[in-house]
């Protein structure tokens, strides 16, 4: 009995883990859903809200659009809204995020002496 148990506990977590595999595979985020964890994008999100997410490099990033990113020196993503963006003629892009409930821009969150974030700053954007 207890070795069914085991096995019966050992079959989920390991549906869990190939389950959250095949989402980051498909995805193409390193964390397809996170849960957003303060208030800076109320009313659009409230905290404990789940977003969502899918990164597709090939897409490029717009204004208005809601992105979840990772800054140096950060350990928690951070989930806000892309302001402005800036596409040089090569293709480089980069972009400025801010809260929907923020009075500022992100450039206070971004590491010393970083005003813009990049296409690999970003974990993913939000889809649902």
């Amino acid at each position: 009995q207890l070795y069914y148990q085991v096995l019966n506990f050992a079959m989920i977590v390991s549906s869990a883990l190939m389950i959250w595999k095949g989402l980051i595979v498909i995805t193409g985020s390193e964390s397809p859903i996170v849960v957003v964890l303060s208030g800076s994008m109320e009313p659009a999100f409230h905290r404990g809200d789940l977003l969502f997410l899918t990164n597709f490099h090939s897409d490029p990033i717009r204004a208005g659009e809601i992105v979840v990113f990772k800054v140096e020196g950060r350990d928690i993503p951070i989930v806000h809204r892309v302001i402005k963006v800036h596409e040089k003629g090569n293709g480089d892009i980069k972009f400025l995020t801010k809260g929907d409930n923020n009075e500022v821009d992100d450039r206070g969150l971004y590491k010393e002496g970083q005003n813009w974030l990049e296409k690999k700053d970003v974990v993913g954007r939000a889809r649902g």
